[in-house]
């Protein structure tokens, strides 16, 4: 594992115990959250407190969480985690630090200034707070009673990809999980573009891939089986609500990046297929070496030699991100190959990644 050396001296010294919380369980990625955190060594005598996201979910103030997410329940002689209905003053007796948002957008914008309010840092696995351009987050249509104060706190926000922004991620209130397509391209194109070495203006595209959990777990006509199922189909052209990400994170403009996502008729993971002209001539050798210089303090990202292109197959269910790369002759024209799984590097295990980089953990426990 890799000890974190570039933390800040204000969380060098790791906490030995935190209070979390969970705010809806119900989703595919709340599920994923409650599993990593429940087995996570730093929090064997502090689990976290798993909240239903509204009233009707939880009518008798708490239910078992096996009967949301089966997938979690526990052998005989264990007691079964319960979720347990919002209220306030619960969240001050268990003394919550803490708190994941896996809510939807307008919920988490709605919500995270009132737990900021409280004392309580939050990690958002929404998109309501990880674009700074209010013409970029116009895709999410959210409303702020005080707009002044969402000002205040969007700017405060710090995008939550520990790989780019480990140090502010460290000491910040309020992290802004990224988004799953997002992190593939991202993690795949911001070592070359910050050295310098692609050729921007001739256009970035990102053929990108991911499963039906990407979707989320309210069923839609597009996800159901009979259209998903042995098919594949391009949606969201120049659209996608992930491209704001790509525009800021990377410092392109619209003109310089094309992001079009499909669905695949598998349950989760994502592959990104990016294709990049170079701004000189370069060998595999020296594409291999930017990576893995970028990465060498990153334990969740896992750099291939050349040719040796990962799939989705072997990331998912993990919280690596895998990346591969392909160079041409002419030594001008770069394709890179990003594979996650949409749940974990992409939702839930970034959450948790985010956290321990927040306590001053190794940025890797609780998810090898």
């Amino acid at each position: 594992m890799v000890e974190q050396e570039t933390l800040p001296e204000t969380v060098s010294m790791a906490r030995t115990r935190v209070r979390t919380a969970i705010a809806g369980v119900g989703g595919y990625a709340g599920g994923e959250l409650a599993r990593l955190l429940l087995a996570h060594p730093r929090l064997r005598e502090t689990k976290p407190l798993l909240l239903a996201r509204v009233a009707d979910e939880a009518p008798s103030g708490r239910i078992p969480l096996e009967q949301i997410q089966p997938q979690l329940s526990l052998g005989a002689g264990h007691r079964q985690p319960e979720i347990l209905a919002f209220n306030w003053k619960l969240i001050r007796d268990e003394g919550i630090e803490i708190v994941f948002l896996a809510l939807p957008h307008e919920n988490s914008r709605e919500w995270a200034p009132q737990w900021l309010e409280a004392g309580v840092r939050v990690i958002d696995l929404s998109g309501a707070w990880r674009l700074k351009d209010a013409n970029l987050r116009a895709v999410y249509k959210l409303h702020d009673d005080d707009a002044a104060l969402a000002a205040k706190l969007q700017n405060e926000a710090v995008y939550g990809c520990p790989e780019l922004h480990r140090e502010a991620i460290a000491k910040a209130r309020l992290v802004a999980n990224p988004g799953c397509y997002s992190t593939s391209i991202i993690l795949a194109v911001a070592p070359l573009v910050r050295a310098g070495v692609v050729d921007v203006d001739h256009g970035i595209i990102s053929d990108s891939k991911s499963g039906v959990s990407g979707a989320g777990k309210n069923p839609s006509p597009k996800t159901h089986f009979m259209h998903a199922a042995d098919n594949l189909s391009a949606y969201s052209v120049f659209g996608h609500r992930h491209t704001g990400e790509l525009l800021e994170q990377l410092g392109l403009t619209e003109q310089q990046i094309q992001f079009t996502p499909h669905l695949l008729p598998i349950p989760r993971g994502i592959m990104s297929t990016i294709y990049l002209r170079l701004a000189k001539h370069m060998t595999a050798a020296e594409i291999e070496g930017i990576l893995r210089e970028f990465y060498a303090a990153s334990p969740m990202v896992r750099i291939r030699a050349a040719g040796d292109l990962p799939q989705i197959q072997q990331s998912v269910r993990t919280n690596y991100c895998d990346l591969g790369f392909t160079l041409a002759a002419d030594g001008k024209r770069l394709v890179m190959v990003s594979c996650l799984d949409n749940l974990l590097k992409g939702a839930s295990g970034q959450a948790v990644q985010n956290m321990n980089v927040m306590c001053g953990w190794n940025e890797d426990e609780g998810l090898q």
